[in-house]
């Protein structure tokens, strides 16, 4: 299990939530009343999905997370990205891509988020 979840929109860094921090009481029984909503369904990409498993839970919470970004709802997009980190223990990035005025997420479970490293350039020391 990778500690840590990153949140990527059009490439950027938005979000990270490190697993090794217990979440308080409750945000854990917020967590909870989500998933007792989503029992009684959910629509995943204009389809109805009466019995939603974790997979498409996690398509779901993660459309709202791309939701709230765009929106600017900080406290919405924190709690989405919660659920996600505790609810796929393997996700290891959520990346959301709004190019050309569509959305896309793509849910990777198999890359650690890597942080780029500033490249130093020094100037050159004259003969």
């Amino acid at each position: 299990m990778s500690h840590m979840l990153v949140v990527l929109l059009d490439g950027n860094p938005e979000l990270e939530f490190d697993r090794r921090k217990p979440l308080p009481a409750h945000q854990a029984l917020y967590l909870d009343k989500m998933d007792e909503k989503m029992d009684d369904g959910i629509d995943v990409a204009g389809e109805f999905i009466a019995n939603p498993d974790s997979g498409p839970r996690a398509q779901f919470v993660a459309a709202q997370l791309a939701t709230a970004l765009k929106a600017g709802n900080e406290q919405m997009a924190a709690a989405m990205c919660s659920y996600l980190a505790a609810r796929q223990t393997d996700l290891k990035q959520v990346k959301i891509s709004t190019e050309d005025g569509g959305l896309s997420i793509d849910l990777d479970y198999e890359n650690d988020y890597v942080k780029a490293q500033p490249v130093l350039f020094h100037p050159r020391k004259p003969h």
